[in-house]
């Protein structure tokens, strides 16, 4: 044991002596090395008496993964079979042990980090009623489904990831079949993916299938429009829509299988009698081993999972009525493609970024305290600051709650983190400096945290790098953070149902979460690191985006003291509690804060104006500018109200000059937010190379470079540069220009079509 522990050490395997009879570790406080490896003398003291190994599993072994084939390996020869089938040297490089029970480890290490524990493939094994059932060695407890049929579910295929360990050979019963575990392959994410589709491909287990809210019925007892969807509609085009493609059409069992975006072969999902699984873990915004229906695939894709509005929308398009004929073509069928008319709208002016009350109290303080003061960054800040203490207390007729994603755009030094500084130390003063979040690491610690405060502030800087993690991510805890952040920011008037974990109690639910979100970033930086699914699942049109001007004159910067009037005001907030219950046990029932005629009058009328947007978005086909002009309406009344409790925290109303100010700053961002979207969001990574090159000669005098020069600045090889400049030559973005010079004539590129300063 001794030398077969050292061994794996020396590998860079993270291996611990074990209890073989509960498979843990058996050492204390074990969880410390999920992120350090032991050192030589401690293993060698600890195995002194070991009868069994473990490796733990994750980044801290060098991104080591293992398959685990359970119920005596019964999906192994299938799984086999189907990774040969698309990599026929694959199987041949895997490390393969048999465990007692007859089972098998398939491990492997990969060359980028791997996911937590995933259930691959399960199925189902019906039972006689509600006693104990032993199958292939292991005891389960029935359970009854919809009809009332009592079953259990097995798990055939799972994965030991981040976080997970398993026993090892030389444990007894566990026999090296194939390959050294000392020296394990290192496989692409490519090839860490064709072994998990093989395995999700045999599941035969599909969970609760995801609708949603289907709307409710028009009142004369037709069908809702979501229902009638599910009945009627076909989402294939609209998959298709989105870059998942057709890999396989369907086979005597009824499946037909799907590619996911950005993939060229294998499978991700099934399509089968309208309900989409979707097994892979890069599916977003579709979660792993989910079964979808017909229309909670339409409003994930199409609205960003909006279920209201996708509901709208297909009611406008004949579903939901008592008709027998649907017209699809509004929906299903590519229109042809008008001209966005897109201008630049230019940043927020600086008069917009001013709030009466607490918020320019809170601005006030920071401009005059910091190095450097900018405009923007504390008017973000504050406005922030006065979202969070208002969460859970307020609310509008609507039912409209004050969580907001800001955003704040400034180049390095202009003094981004003075606010965040000045808002802690606001929030520290009060008593709730434990509401305050910095970093997200994954969805499940944005759940934890809220699960344990309800209504939080986080203030995070570089907010891009996030953002690049999430769209680069090969495992599912970057992707977990999108999902979280847009359901959260719809669950802020209901309850959000916490993940539930393997073998541990059911979580519970989060009352009225209220996530007020903070972030700074550098713009081009944050533009560049959007994708367009982050452009169409709504996230993009849930933020709201302020750039920060040039840096402004510095000022000798002042101590950090708040006044007591912005203190007593946050105090207050701190204190009031409308709802019943006591400090510890809260139950919110926020008060209402209500419109005047006039605010109504111009809500209704802002409201009518986004719809307008909408409907030349949707005409032109553009699913950008729908996802964003869809929000428009949402943005305005929640800082509206913003507005009425800053301006007045203890008897607020909204007046008409709260919702004018609030629809002229979200109209303009809206506009500025779709222009620059045009000018750095790419379609796929050639467009991307495309709009990098228009960038270079943009920056370049005469929007003019040599193509040696422009070649170098690429860093690209020469024949993906002679695709893109023949690409952008015919579309007539660029032209080719030559120089005269001795000997041959110089050859270059200049920028045409229109006034470059405005990315024409």
């Amino acid at each position: 044991m001794i030398k077969a522990a050292l061994r794996y050490l020396r590998a860079n395997l993270c291996v611990l002596p074990a209890v073989r009879a509960e498979k843990r570790p058996a050492v204390p406080r074990w969880k410390q090395f999920q992120h350090a490896l032991p050192s030589e003398e401690q293993l060698a003291a600890w195995c002194q008496r070991a009868d069994a190994l473990c490796l733990v599993c994750g980044a801290v072994s060098g991104n080591l993964e293992m398959l685990d084939f359970d119920l005596g390996g019964e999906a192994f020869d299938a799984w086999y079979a189907k990774v040969r089938e698309s990599d026929a040297t694959l199987p041949d490089r895997l490390v393969i042990e048999q465990s007692p029970s007859g089972g098998w480890h398939v491990v492997y290490r990969c060359r980028e980090p791997v996911c937590g524990n995933l259930k691959l493939a399960q199925r189902i094994e019906w039972a006689a009623g509600p006693d104990e059932v032993t199958i292939a060695g292991k005891t389960y407890k029935p359970r009854q489904d919809a009809q009332g049929r009592w079953h259990v579910v097995l798990t055939m295929i799972e994965t030991r990831g981040e976080g997970g360990l398993f026993l090892c050979a030389p444990t007894p019963g566990y026999e090296p079949v194939q390959g050294d575990l000392a020296d394990l392959p290192v496989l692409s994410p490519a090839e860490r993916e064709t072994l998990l589709e093989a395995a999700w491909s045999l599941n035969e287990y599909w969970p609760d299938v995801v609708n949603g809210t289907a709307s409710k019925s028009n009142g004369n007892g037709n069908s809702r429009p979501g229902d009638d969807f599910n009945a009627r509609g076909d989402v294939r085009v609209i998959l298709q829509r989105h870059g998942w493609t057709l890999a396989r059409s369907a086979g005597s069992d009824g499946n037909e299988h799907w590619r996911r975006p950005g993939k060229t072969s294998g499978t991700s999902a099934t399509l089968k009698d309208g309900v989409f699984y979707c097994f892979t873990t890069n599916g977003a915004p579709f979660e792993p081993n989910q079964a979808y229906s017909p229309f909670a695939v339409y409003a994930l894709l199409e609205h960003g999972g909006d279920y209201a509005a996708a509901a709208s929308a297909l009611r406008a398009q004949g579903f939901g009525g008592d008709s027998g004929v649907t017209q699809l073509s509004g929906i299903l069928d590519h229109e042809p493609e008008q001209e966005s008319g897109l201008d630049d709208p230019g940043p927020i002016p600086e008069e917009m970024l001013r709030v009466p009350g607490f918020v320019s109290e809170v601005m006030d303080v920071c401009l005059a305290t910091a190095p450097y003061p900018n405009q923007a960054m504390a008017f973000g800040g504050a406005l922030a600051l006065q979202a969070f203490l208002a969460g859970r207390r307020v609310r509008d007729p609507g039912d409209n709650r004050t969580n907001i994603y800001l955003l704040g755009l400034a180049h390095s030094a202009v003094g981004k983190d003075w606010i965040r500084k000045l808002n802690a130390q606001i929030v520290h003063h009060i008593g709730m400096a434990s509401c305050l979040g910095d970093r997200m690491a994954s969805g499940e610690g944005i759940q934890e945290a809220l699960n344990i405060h309800p209504a939080m502030l986080f203030q995070t800087d570089e907010i891009d790098g996030l953002l690049q993690s999430i769209t680069k991510a090969k495992d599912a805890r970057h992707e977990s953070i999108m999902n979280t952040l847009l359901t959260l920011y719809s669950a802020s008037n209901s309850i959000f149902p916490m993940r539930p974990k393997a073998g541990r109690p059911n979580p519970g639910v989060i009352n009225q979460p209220h996530l007020v979100l903070f972030g700074t970033a550098i713009p081009n930086h944050y533009y560049e690191a959007l994708s367009e699914r982050m452009l169409t699942n709504g996230f993009f049109a849930r933020m709201i985006i302020l750039e920060a001007s040039r840096r402004s004159a510095g000022q000798e910067p002042g101590v950090l003291e708040v006044p007591p009037r912005v203190l007593e005001t946050a105090k207050w907030w701190a204190d009031f509690r409308p709802g019943h219950g006591n400090l510890e046990n809260w139950h919110p029932v926020p008060a209402v804060v209500e419109h005047t005629e006039e605010a109504r009058r111009l809500l209704v009328e802002n409201r009518r104006e986004a719809e307008a947007e909408y409907a030349k978005a949707e005409a032109r086909n553009d699913p950008v500018a729908t996802t964003v002009w869809g929000r428009v309406s949402e943005q305005v009344r929640k800082l509206a109200l913003i507005y009425a409790v800053s301006e007045n925290h203890r008897q607020p109303r909204i007046h008409g000059r709260a919702v004018q100010w609030a629809a002229q700053l979200v109209m303009h961002q809206s506009r500025r937010m779709l222009f620059m979207a045009s000018q750095h969001v790419a379609d796929n990574p050639f467009h991307a190379l495309c709009l990098k090159l228009i960038k270079k000669l943009r920056e370049a005098p005469d929007h003019t470079l040599s193509h040696s020069v422009l070649l170098k600045r690429m860093k690209i090889d020469a024949k993906s540069f002679s695709a893109i400049i023949e690409t952008l030559c015919q579309q007539g973005e660029i032209e080719i220009v030559s120089t005269p010079r001795a000997g041959w004539p110089m050859r270059g590129y200049r920028l045409t079509g229109g006034d470059p300063r405005k990315g024409g």
